[in-house]
């Protein structure tokens, strides 16, 4: 039986919070079912997005759609505002990721306003406080659309290179459950293995295999952390071919057993 994702809430998470959950929650690949802003105020990092790095630093504001694969490093002294607009949402949002370095002061300080407008609403039980909440929200929307429209000169040339990683990511998210290997991505791609990893280098500093294995692992993570399931069951779920080639792979890229990060998780 197939299950349709319910509607999710809006939600505003400080971004020190999120990296408490552990680097795996930050940094590893992943996708999600909404769209999610990311407003950096203090600090810096960097940032794959589609399998493209690129650094980041304070008022840098980047906007990740649904589906589309990321991991970011959030060190200690990195500070800002998560923005997940909650699956269902009616705001309009960019189909596209957008990376925006906003250096006028102006638009720092209306996205600043905006926030503490939004979380002040949803903090709050006074009447119609979720429509104000809205409504904010739609400003926030039209705020990035705004800022996406002024052109960005350090923004990374859309090249061959990046095409192609981007491409190879879209259909990593859609099949690392498969058991699909770099090769067969490659072929589905009409590239070789070796092209497909020289392009995932020079994209991100990471070979195709290990955005895969990254993905697959971040959802078995994920799975060993907020369910119940038996390994077994994940390891069928993730596409590996036995529970005992699972749990050697797992341990190799995390450093435990399955059954032992389930139990630190």
């Amino acid at each position: 039986m197939s299950l349709v994702p319910q509607p999710s809430p809006l939600r505003l998470v400080a971004i020190p919070r999120l990296a408490a959950g552990g680097r795996w929650r930050v940094e590893a690949m992943r996708s999600l079912s909404e769209g999610c802003l990311l407003w950096f105020t203090k600090g810096q990092g960097r940032i794959t997005i589609s399998g493209v790095t690129r650094g980041y630093t304070a008022h840098n504001a980047i906007f990740i759609p649904p589906g589309v694969m990321h991991g970011f490093e959030a060190g200690p002294q990195v500070f800002g505002t998560a923005v997940f607009f909650g699956r269902g949402s009616q705001v309009a949002l960019p189909k596209s990721p957008l990376h925006l370095r906003i250096r006028e002061v102006h638009a720092q300080q209306e996205v600043n306003i905006l926030l503490d407008s939004i979380l002040r609403e949803l903090e709050s039980d006074t009447p119609a406080h979720d429509r104000a909440a809205e409504a904010y929200v739609g400003l926030l929307g039209v705020w990035l659309e705004r800022q996406a429209r002024k052109a960005d000169p350090e923004a990374p040339r859309p090249d061959a290179t990046r095409r192609l990683v981007a491409r190879y990511t879209a259909l990593l998210e859609r099949n690392f459950r498969t058991g699909m290997g770099v090769a067969d991505f490659a072929a589905a791609l009409g590239v070789t293995p070796t092209h497909l990893t020289r392009c995932c280098n020079i994209a991100c500093g990471k070979p195709a295999i290990a955005l895969l294995q990254d993905r697959r692992i971040f959802e078995a993570r994920k799975l060993l952390a907020e369910t119940r399931l038996p390994v077994g069951r994940i390891a069928e779920q993730l596409g590996f071919n036995s529970p005992a080639y699972f749990t050697r792979a797992f341990q190799h890229l995390t450093g435990k057993s399955p059954s032992a990060f389930r139990r630190s998780a």
